[in-house]
């Protein structure tokens, strides 16, 4: 690509080549004996691929990009790949330009660092399917409209043994486990803080082998989206030292609670006002009221694989029901009030999520559906209280990936956001998906993404 891109991390499309910074931090990565530098992207499968270079070609790839083909646009998470108008097959290639921003060595891999993408054509011209890029133009709307958000995600992995058997018996939530696995668990989270992401708790879940991680929220939602998976693939390398696997995957095995990827937001400065309905500040409501109008579609996106529907069962806290509650585990949006008395106090538990949806495609529609309810003035239904399983006009949410996908499809909000390439590409790959699940039993579905994510 002749000269390079302008800007690849920012808003605008007139930087010049990264050249000095490029260098500079090349100079600096071998002087801290770092010799590769992987380059992330995830798809619409929710799988996140990677290309690498030596550290000495860091500069050649901020300012010329790295290739790749856009077929994996349509790649499902068995790595088959299907098509969508506007993507598939051999033809065409684009740029992966390193966010340098965003560059850290890695604690648990040593001798490599990592930085997340964005993606290019060969003119230059930003890719219409990048997903990282589709997070910042919602991030940029919400801020056009004077709405900062601060995003944060939880994540909750099983690790265990290559026959599957957890390295610990102790009990849910109990602090056995933390004896059992003291010094796995430090290393987690000393490998996170020489990285900087900062961990709130790290903890014991409910599934036999599974722990939870939760992070402080990022200043916006690409921030966010970066940190989450950088927390995933540090936890998925600390695993792999101790001689064990870690799981993302929606649910590990038959029967047994799933594993979450929660998204936590808040709007700044105005999320809070104690005179307000339910102590939220009008446009925080409407806000809200969006998401929670849109959820069907939302899942989709938030639920993308066959096995996500295997996690999303009422009673089990994964939030399959369309309400809000204040301090509700069992509501798809929980409200979490905070002071009152702090405006940036308290926020939102976007809880249905897992780990097989794009973070990126999350936050980005996550804002996309509240930036419609707040254009509409849109106001909270009143808050449900206790389990809504069973209850007269319980809505449940999508239970299968193609009722989904079929929301997805006639959600105008996500096609007018996401733009035509993206919107067809993210729909092709569930219905690809959904079609490669027919006739399947649970434990085969288990089974087939068990080590996917």
């Amino acid at each position: 690509m002749a000269g390079g891109r302008a800007g690849a991390s920012g808003a605008g499309e007139t930087q010049p080549p990264p050249d000095e910074p490029a260098r500079a931090l090349a100079a600096g990565l071998e002087a801290a004996r770092v010799r590769v530098v992987a380059l992330t992207w995830t798809d619409n499968a929710g799988i996140v691929r990677a290309k690498a270079v030596p550290v000495a070609r860091l500069e050649a790839a901020a300012r010329f990009g790295v290739g790749m083909s856009p077929c994996f646009d349509v790649y499902t998470s068995a790595d088959l790949m299907t098509a969508s108008e506007h993507l598939g097959g051999p033809d065409g290639d684009l740029r992966l330009f390193p966010d340098l921003g965003r560059l850290v060595p890695l604690a648990a891999q040593p001798g490599w660092a990592w930085a997340p993408v964005d993606r290019y054509d060969q003119t230059g011209r930003p890719h219409p399917g990048c997903q990282r890029r589709f997070a910042r133009t919602m991030q940029e709307r919400a801020a056009a409209q004077g709405i900062g958000l601060r995003m944060g995600f939880e994540t909750e992995w099983v690790v265990a043994t290559p026959g599957l058997e957890p390295p610990s018996t102790g009990p849910a939530y109990g602090m056995t486990r933390i004896v059992e696995l003291s010094d796995y668990l430090r290393d987690i989270a000393a490998a996170l803080a020489a990285q900087h992401i900062e961990v709130l708790q790290i903890h014991p879940e409910y599934t036999a082998g599974q722990f939870e991680v939760s992070t402080a929220p990022a200043a916006g939602p690409v921030g966010a989206a970066d940190d989450v998976v950088l927390v995933r693939e540090t936890v998925r390398a600390v695993t792999a030292r101790h001689g064990w696997r870690a799981s993302f995957a929606p649910r590990f095995t038959a029967g047994t609670v799933g594993n979450g990827s929660h998204l936590h937001f808040s709007l700044d400065g105005m999320h809070r006002d104690p005179r307000g309905r339910y102590g939220l500040a009008p446009e925080a409501e409407s806000f809200l009221a969006g998401v929670l109008d849109r959820l069907p579609a939302l899942t989709a996106v938030a639920n993308p694989s066959p096995a996500s529907a295997l996690r999303l069962v009422p009673s089990h806290w994964a939030g399959a029901y369309r309400c809000w509650g204040v301090e509700n585990r069992e509501a798809a949006l929980r409200l979490v009030p905070g002071d009152p008395a702090d405006p940036d106090g308290g926020h939102a538990e976007y809880k249905c999520a897992d780990a097989a949806a794009n973070p990126y495609l999350l936050a980005g529609s996550v804002i996309a559906a509240g930036l419609a309810g707040v254009a509409e003035g849109a106001r909270l239904p009143e808050p449900v209280a206790g389990d809504p399983a069973g209850r007269p006009g319980a809505e449940r949410l999508p239970s299968g990936l193609g009722e989904a996908a079929d929301h997805f499809a006639g959600a105008e909000f996500l096609k007018e956001a996401m733009g035509e390439v993206l919107h067809g590409a993210f729909l092709a790959v569930r219905r690809a998906e959904d079609a490669a699940a027919e006739g399947r039993t649970a434990e085969e579905i288990t089974d087939d993404t068990r080590w996917r994510y």
